[in-house]
């Protein structure tokens, strides 16, 4: 990140008209770009946010840039508050923290990037959390010695499995603990171990080999919520190597206060019960977003970066850290410049989240008091708490499919009913929108054999199955209609490419209804509408808006499909963008076609909580975000300075 000191030279300031052109031009780079006035800051992209720092002539304002176009970038807005318009910037001017000519260096280490998995910014002292990794040692046991084998197995397992119980500390904690528990238990990973200790394999072997083998299947599927499993199996069975071994493990207890511990990979297992509030950050070459780890450190407030790429003898020499969770950014021991830049983005969060959690209650309007629906996204009735804390209008995805591949068989009618109501009793009168079944391809599911398939994304997914799975899909429709009776249900279709879908699903609800009233069971009406995910389905939608009362744009696979760009491949990353143009185009295309219907559109795609795409969805019509419960108070925030 670099920074510029520039006094405003415009004669009205940024105000109105200049802010606009200087939006326009900050919208030209790819970096994040930011004014600083005294001690506010504002999005440069975003017009508004820019007037309401109220930034006049001859006031002295910070800009600043992290990016990889951030040099050019902060040139040609600095020449343009400046007055420069294009001349060189003013000497009285010199870039503050970094050198514009090239990129922040730490040593031979450039500023590095890995997944941003929890927001926040921290600094604090290195502690290397570097366990050693058992290596399976392919002993021979002896067929006398089998038994005792398998005996300091079970002791082993029961150890770990105690300890966890023992170290959790809160409801979460605990919940993610019995789940890995219950992995250390697992059938197909004990029947595993047994066969390969019933072979002469040593303990340590087996329960390594065995997990190692059930871990790669895990990362075989697509979903990477369920790819990230692989990472919880190797390290339950990496602890219980070490149990077997008798190894006593580094723990984060060992850590100063305010450290930010830095390791080649983290599990699960170690966060469960550790002291995270004395911990700082946390930063690591492995694991992703949808890790356990992610979600544990999201839910202590704890900024972490992994799956940076960089040297594991480069990181565990660092003396100290900065870490930003929010944009994946990590410097190792940072010069005097970038720490004091470190400092602002701490204390600059500080009071922003402090702001933020002030509109968590607040009904958000935008200033010619248009009111946006700002809800949650969900996967289970354990995570309302949380949406209606941070104050959730309601839920506008609630993604069904988690509960049917948590369990060993497809919850049935009466399970699903029971669901859907309490979620719905629990936000009522504000609306609960649920997503029917989105499976398919790559995510296996436990009752429903899905075939192997090439191009899976292109395959046989979300209604494209449902509808050749009435035994699947009838339940669900169902449970939705008798739940409809508690609360305000709305539902939607997935993967909707052709308007003979929806009208077949409209044809197999009103089969549901028929079956209901004859067997006088007590059922409500529910709003259909569909998800706008694939292109076909842009440029249907106003025959598709006749059929159904509202769309919800999932801007994950639309932007996935419009750019054929694999959101899940790094290598095709910069294409895979919501604000690029083509997508923002099929966004407004999709609201024009509501707007001509009567009907109403939501966006729930991840893109929803984007502060710089808000602004642009609610001016294209969108009346409705979703997005996961820390974002909401921001996006209110963001609604109300429309």
């Amino acid at each position: 990140m670099i920074e510029r000191k520039v006094f405003v030279r415009l004669a009205d300031g940024l105000h109105a008209r200049p802010a606009t052109q200087f939006v326009k031009l900050a919208r030209g780079f790819a970096s994040n770009l930011f004014v600083v006035r005294a001690d506010k800051s504002a999005d440069a992209k975003s017009a508004v946010k820019l007037m309401l720092l109220g930034v006049k002539q001859d006031d002295e304002i910070v800009l600043r840039a992290e990016g990889d176009d951030e040099v050019e970038a902060l040139a040609k807005l600095g020449d343009f508050v400046s007055g420069s318009d294009g001349a060189s910037a003013d000497s009285e001017n010199p870039v503050v923290a970094a050198s514009v000519a090239a990129p922040k260096a730490i040593g031979d280490v450039k500023e590095l990037r890995g997944v941003p998995a929890s927001e926040g910014v921290a600094l604090g002292p290195a502690f290397p959390y570097f366990p050693r990794t058992i290596v399976p040692p392919r002993h021979t046991v002896a067929p006398d010695a089998i038994p005792a084998q398998m005996a300091q197995l079970e002791r082993a397992t029961s150890s770990v499995r105690s300890d966890l119980a023992r170290r959790a500390t809160s409801e979460e904690d605990a919940e993610i603990a019995m789940a890995l528990a219950e992995l250390a238990l697992d059938p197909a990973l004990q029947q595993r171990t047994r066969d390969k200790v019933a072979a002469g394999t040593d303990g340590v072997t087996a329960i390594l080999d065995a997990g190692e083998s059930i871990a790669a299947e895990f990362e075989n599927l697509e979903d990477p919520y369920l790819r990230a499993r692989g990472d919880d199996i190797r390290g339950i069975t990496q602890s219980i190597a070490h149990a077997l071994l008798g190894e006593r493990q580094p723990s984060f207890a060992d850590a100063p206060p305010g450290s930010v511990v830095v390791a080649d990979e983290f599990n699960a297992l170690d966060l469960i019960g550790a002291p995270l509030s004395r911990i700082a950050g946390l930063v690591s070459r492995k694991g992703g977003a949808t890790s356990h780890v992610a979600i544990i450190a999201r839910s202590h407030g704890l900024p972490a970066v992994l799956g940076i790429n960089i040297d594991s003898q480069r990181l565990r020499a660092a003396t100290e850290v900065g870490v930003d969770g929010s944009t994946g950014a990590v410097t190792l021991d940072p010069s005097p410049d970038a720490r004091r830049q470190i400092v602002a983005r701490i204390r600059e969060g500080e009071a922003e989240k402090s702001l933020w959690d002030e509109w968590a209650h607040v009904e958000p309007r935008t200033r010619d008091g248009r009111l946006i629906q700002v809800a949650a996204n969900i996967g289970s009735p354990k995570e309302v708490p949380a949406a209606i804390a941070a104050g959730a209008m309601g839920v506008g995805l609630f993604r069904t499919e988690l509960l049917f591949m948590q369990r060993r068989r497809p919850p049935t009618e009466d399970e699903q009913a029971s669901i859907y109501s309490e979620v719905a009793k629990a936000f009522a009168p504000h609306p609960v929108i649920v997503r029917t079944l989105d499976v398919g391809g790559d995510k296996q599911t436990p009752g429903i054999v899905i075939p192997h398939e090439e191009n899976p994304f292109l395959g046989w997914r979300g209604v494209r199955l449902t509808l050749d799975r009435p035994d699947i899909f009838k339940p669900q429709l169902r449970a939705l209609l008798r739940a409809s009776t508690t609360g305000n249900i709305k539902v939607m279709i997935p993967m909707i490419a052709a308007v003979e879908e929806i009208r077949a699903v409209k044809a197999l609800i009103s089969e549901c209804k028929a079956e209901l009233r004859a067997e006088g069971r007590a059922f409500g009406e529910f709003d259909l509408g569909v998800m706008v995910e694939t292109p076909s389905a842009v440029f249907i939608a106003d025959e598709l808006a006749k059929e159904v009362t509202f769309f919800s744009i999932g801007t994950n696979d639309l932007t996935q499909y419009i750019m054929a760009a694999d959101r899940h491949n790094e290598k095709v990353a910069p294409l895979n963008r919501a604000d690029n143009p083509a997508v923002l185009r099929a966004v407004a295309m999709v609201c024009a076609a509501a707007q001509r219907a009567g009907i109403w559109v939501g966006v729930c795609g991840e893109a929803a909580a984007r502060p710089d795409l808000i602004e642009t969805f609610v001016r294209f019509g969108v009346t409705e975000l979703s997005m996961s419960a820390a974002a909401l108070p921001r996006a209110k925030r963001c609604v109300a300075s429309i």
